[in-house]
């Protein structure tokens, strides 16, 4: 049986954070065409905190990971916020993962793969596995460990 994306999402069990609204001058996301466009997010708690530090200094890479899962699920809210279901996504097209780290650290692909884990459970490895960047910063805003953007096929 195949599971529609926002059916996949519920069997994980796992809760969507309050969508973040912004804080400068731009657009949450954009739609052009049949791309939706997701500006860098980060990784907000259910609670509308965020998870701060930077890695290799304040968390560890498994810590990073999870803060990158969280900015997925950030992500997921925005879409589901704004479009009432996953499954007016497609497909993942590209992932922007930027991790704060300190000079040393060199894994910033292993922490993004947590974003990416979440969207291929939702859309699955065919549709939720896009192209990929994962670099490191010198710091990210507010001191979060991690900021993704994102672009995604809608149907």
């Amino acid at each position: 049986m195949n599971l529609l994306p926002q059916e996949k999402f519920e069997a994980l069990g796992l809760s969507l954070p309050p969508a973040p609204q912004p804080l400068g001058i731009y657009k949450p996301y954009l739609v052009d065409g049949k791309y939706l466009y997701l500006s860098g997010h980060g990784p907000v708690r259910d609670d509308k905190s965020l998870i701060i530090g930077r890695i290799g200094d304040d968390m560890d890479i498994e810590e990073g990971k999870l803060a990158a899962r969280q900015v997925g699920l950030t992500m997921l809210s925005t879409i589901v916020t704004n479009f009432e279901s996953l499954n007016k996504v497609k497909r993942v097209i590209k992932v922007l993962g930027m991790v704060n780290c300190n000079g040393d650290f060199l894994r910033h692909p292993y922490v993004i793969n947590g974003c990416s884990e979440l969207f291929a459970e939702v859309w699955g490895q065919e549709n939720g596995i896009g192209v990929r960047s994962a670099v490191g910063m010198g710091s990210l805003p507010d001191n979060i460990p991690v900021e993704v953007e994102a672009i995604f096929e809608l149907w």
